[in-house]
């Protein structure tokens, strides 16, 4: 995609004015002429026909497109028009943006909200707002979020969603939220309570699925991790509400909450050893796939990239002399194999280890990119762009200034995000109110 500057204005005059000023024994004054080049010419771009004028429109990035919508009342319109929106979807490029969050994780919220000893109840409360970034342009903006009622944490994305879960320990409540418009779209809730489970989201065009997996409550005190749940609808009139159920594999530790979606399959960190766990969702049974240098890893976080899923890790050999590094490994088709693909700068590398001071790091990937983030920082973090493999420190989100006062309630925790005008497939939630349907274990 093509950079956007947001610094530029919109042609209103429709002409590119230059102004010649000069000085010298040819003039006793500055003089200056206007060219007015004919090729921008009014008469000609007013004609334009309003098809192609929406074409190019389509192509807009979002914050791009907001500020057009102030030119005109029929361009203020075309948010609501079906044919400008059928437009947008058949030829709008993909923006491969990160959206980050302000908070505590959820198990944060849960764990001192059962701690006991006062009400703390102002820590449950959902942020009211994001902070989103665009890698191309290294801009960032900031959304709404506050339709999201108190409650609910953000817990994955995909295609224009963002994915909230509630805190609350039990069956989990689901709203699915497209920041850009404002509009909120809310799940059935689970069928088995769960404490921090891990949750997975794609949405296509035409369909939708949720994976929910592990922190089963046995009883008010306990959870293990042993089963997981999966919701689906699709266009084609199949749809399962949390009837799908597969069982984890043994001594298996999801931590991280996180999972990411790579050809047909949902990936996870397994910890204590290191190891990635993968359920295939056509045949919805989980294996686990054994991780690169298990067993000098640090941090280890999958991000997706273009369709490939990529470990990315601190390396630490402390009995053998071999230095410190970060690395990206990706998973070869086989599905089993690992290939190191990138290695941060040695020089580089130590200046992030000093910043990071052993706190540790998260990753979120999209697209051509992957960020970086301290754990408990606001304002450190590293951008790489894995095809031109370019290194950059990402400039501090002029939006989350300031913290909780705990020391770790200030930092950011992203998902890969693509704003999106329309999400048409959130209409095939409307049905539900409407169908009957039979749970059905898989």
């Amino acid at each position: 995609m093509e950079a956007f500057h947001p610094s530029m204005t919109l042609p209103f005059s429709y002409t590119f004015a230059t102004t010649i000023t000069g000085s010298g024994s040819s003039s006793t004054s500055n003089t200056a002429n206007t060219i007015t080049t004919p090729w921008m010419d009014r008469r000609i771009w007013s004609k334009l026909p309003q098809r192609l004028l929406d074409r190019v429109l389509a192509f807009l990035p979002p914050p791009a497109f907001f500020r057009a919508r102030a030119v005109c009342k029929r361009w203020y319109a075309l948010l609501f028009s079906d044919t400008f929106l059928e437009i947008y979807l058949q030829i709008s490029p993909r923006h491969n943006w990160f959206l980050f969050f302000k908070h505590k994780t959820l198990k944060s919220y849960i764990y001192r909200n059962s701690s006991g000893g006062g009400d703390h109840g102002d820590n449950i409360i959902a942020p009211c707002e994001g902070y989103l970034f665009d890698p191309y342009d290294i801009t960032w903006y900031r959304l709404s979020f506050a339709l999201v009622p108190a409650g609910f944490s953000p817990a994955s994305s995909s295609g224009g969603l963002v994915c909230w879960v509630s805190d609350e320990a039990g069956p989990k409540s689901i709203i699915l939220c497209n920041p850009v418009l404002g509009s909120l779209t809310q799940l059935p809730p689970t069928l088995r309570p769960r404490l921090f489970p891990s949750i997975g989201l794609t949405v296509s065009p035409s369909s939708i699925d949720v994976i929910i997996a592990g922190d089963d409550m046995i009883s008010p005190y306990a959870v293990k991790n042993l089963t997981a749940e999966n919701f689906h609808i699709d266009g084609g009139g199949f749809y399962s509400i949390w009837g799908t159920t597969s069982s984890l594999p043994r001594l298996c530790s999801l931590e991280s909450g996180r999972m990411v979606y790579v050809g047909e399959k949902f990936y996870c960190m397994n910890y204590s050893p290191f190891s990635v766990l993968a359920h295939d969702v056509t045949t919805n049974a989980w294996c686990k796939i054994q991780a690169p240098m298990r067993r000098f890893l640090r941090s280890p976080s999958l991000v997706e990239s273009k369709g490939n899923l990529l470990l990315v890790a601190a390396v630490e050999k402390s009995k053998l002399n071999v230095p410190k590094s970060f690395r990206l490994w990706s998973l070869q088709a086989c599905g089993t194999t690992w290939v190191e693909v990138e290695r941060m700068p040695q020089q580089l590398y130590l200046q992030f280890e000093e910043l990071e001071g052993g706190n540790g790091f998260d990753c979120v990937g999209h697209g051509e990119f992957v960020v970086i983030m301290i754990r408990g920082s606001s304002d450190k973090a590293l951008l790489l762009d894995v095809f031109r493999k370019i290194w950059q420190w990402i400039p501090p989100c002029p939006y989350s200034q300031g913290g909780s006062g705990d020391g770790r309630g200030g930092e950011l925790h992203g998902f890969a995000y693509e704003p999106r005008l329309a999400t048409p497939v959130t209409g095939l939630l409307d049905q539900l109110t409407t169908i009957p349907f039979q749970p059905f274990s898989g």
